[in-house]
This record gives C-alpha cells, structure tokens and sequence, in this order.
C-alpha cells in the first residue's frame, strides 16, 4: 500500500485541478511575514484588552452598566488598534501596491508606478521623531505622463517589521522590486 506523502523513490504527481491560495496574482498580499516587534506589540495590546474586557464584566455585574459599557468600548478600541497594527505594511497584487498606515491606506496601480528603489537615507526609528541612517524603498509616481518626486518610504530597515532584521528587509524590498518591474512591464 503506498504512502500519501512524498517519498524518494517515487515522483509527485500534482493534479493539474487543485488551486493553490499563492497562486491568485488578483489577490492582495503582504510580501513579507509581520515583524517580531509588531506582533510583540499587538500581543501585548490584546492581552490588555483581555484584562479590561474581564473588568469590564467585574463593573458590570457589580456596579452600573454604563460604566461597564465604558470599559467595554475602550476595550474594543485597544483591539481594533491591535487589529489595524497587524494590518499596517505594503500589499502587493496584480492591480497595484498598497500601502497600509495606521489611519491611512493608499493605493496606487502598476500603470501609476515610475519606479520602486532601495535608497539610503535617514529614516524614522520605530515610527518616532528621531531618525537614523538606513535603508528605504522608496516609490516614485508618474502624474499627468510626467515623472513626480513623490518618493514616499514604503518600509524602512527601522521600522516595526524591519528592525534588527536587514536581511528580512533585504528580502522584502526585493520581493516588492521584483512585483513593480513585472507588473509595469505587463
């Protein structure tokens, strides 16, 4: 009786029906996994959440229900942050590139995109005030069949997915380079 799996003496034979979920170019995609530090920190905020839902239950059982409904919308403030900091980042797909922020998401198409490129420069550390030197990608736009400037840092070798991790960042950057180049050229 064969096995299931694959074994070597024997080839795989893949059945030409079956769809895998990568292979959907339609779909948007992060072309990277999250950052130890932004799934650290949204953890962190989801356990707090936990905590101030299970208050929220203690008030409401023995106090007033609208303090209880105070606690319970905070809570679910701190989750929806949680959720929209995993959320944050660039997305990838056959229409265009997209870039996740914390209250703003911007897209743009392939046709729109002049060039994606990895340039030295200060960059912001962790999101804050101060900047360090490192690395960007960088997307220039076409407005109106006319190159702009609008060289905006998509990622950068500091924030929270990147930080400490250069060769993920390396990867990643590469990764959004090798979308752009094939996409304008379609």
């Amino acid at each position: 009786m064969p096995l299931p799996f694959l074994t070597a003496d024997r080839t795989y034979e893949a059945a030409d029906d079956i769809s895998l979920p990568y292979d959907d170019r339609s779909r948007w995609r992060r072309p990277y996994r999250p950052g130890p530090w932004r799934v650290g920190v949204a953890a962190l905020c989801l356990l707090f959440a936990s905590f101030v839902l299970f208050s929220g239950v203690i008030i409401g059982l023995t106090g007033s229900l609208t303090s209880a409904g105070v606690i319970f919308a905070f809570a679910l403030a701190v989750i929806a942050y949680a959720l929209r900091l995993l959320r944050m980042g660039v997305w990838v797909s056959a229409h265009g590139l997209r870039h996740v922020r914390f209250f703003v998401t911007r897209t743009v198409t392939w046709q729109r995109v002049v060039a994606v490129r990895t340039v030295q420069q200060p960059v912001q550390w962790l999101g804050l005030p101060r900047t360090v030197q490192g690395q960007a990608l960088t997307l220039a736009l076409a407005q109106k069949n006319r190159a702009a400037g609008d060289s905006a840092p998509l990622m950068t070798t500091h924030n929270l997915d990147f930080l400490a991790r250069a060769s993920a960042f390396d990867r990643a950057s590469d990764t959004v380079e090798a979308w752009a180049a094939e996409h304008r050229r379609a």
